[in-house]
């Protein structure tokens, strides 16, 4: 997604995890995180300067409440992790949403997929959802290609033959510019 939004001409500063690859264009500004809070904490600092945010990530739900410092050595008895949930970065923003700025979600389902992520894109004020299914052969990860359905918030459904990755980042950013010329013509 970095890569093609550059392409399109877009500044891109790319929050990115503890992944193994990264974009191949140089002019993409990376900013490496290690956890779930401070990929929040980047991405919450730099959105009020943020015309687009693309939140592909797929960041854990929950966290450890606590974190150990060392080893811990196997026991008699059971070990119970409690966790808590980290903060949603697309809820977050999109409550702070300015109605110039558009946020792109993903929703990764196995079940009742387009209604969960209908739900999803009204419930965290997203522009677009682009839904991946697990159910799909050669969808989703550890694959080179992706079937993908791009849902904008005016329920306008568009479904993509499986393709590369590459150029379904494409048909996502065909979308966006889409959404953008709708929002410049109100």
């Amino acid at each position: 997604m970095a890569d093609a939004a550059a392409e399109f001409g877009a500044d891109v500063d790319l929050v990115l995890g503890p992944v193994n690859i990264t974009p191949r264009n140089n002019s993409v500004n990376i900013i490496n995180v290690t956890s779930a809070e401070s990929m929040a904490g980047e991405c919450i600092s730099r959105f009020p300067l943020c015309d687009i945010a693309i939140l592909a990530a797929a960041v854990a739900d929950f966290t450890p409440i606590a974190v150990s410092g060392k080893k811990i050595k196997k026991g008699k008895t059971e070990l119970v992790l409690r966790l808590k949930p980290t903060t949603d970065i697309a809820e977050t923003l999109g409550r702070s949403k300015k109605p110039t700025q558009i946020i792109v979600g993903f929703a990764l389902e196995t079940d009742n997929e387009l209604d969960n992520a209908k739900e999803k894109l009204l419930r965290k004020n997203l522009d677009l959802i682009v839904l991946n299914s697990l159910n799909e052969d050669g969808a989703g990860f550890g694959h080179d290609t992706n079937k993908i359905t791009i849902i904008d918030r005016n329920n306008i459904i568009d479904k993509f033959e499986l393709k590369s990755k590459e150029e379904a980042a494409k048909d996502i950013l065909k979308k966006i510019v889409q959404t953008i010329q709708q929002i410049a013509c109100k």
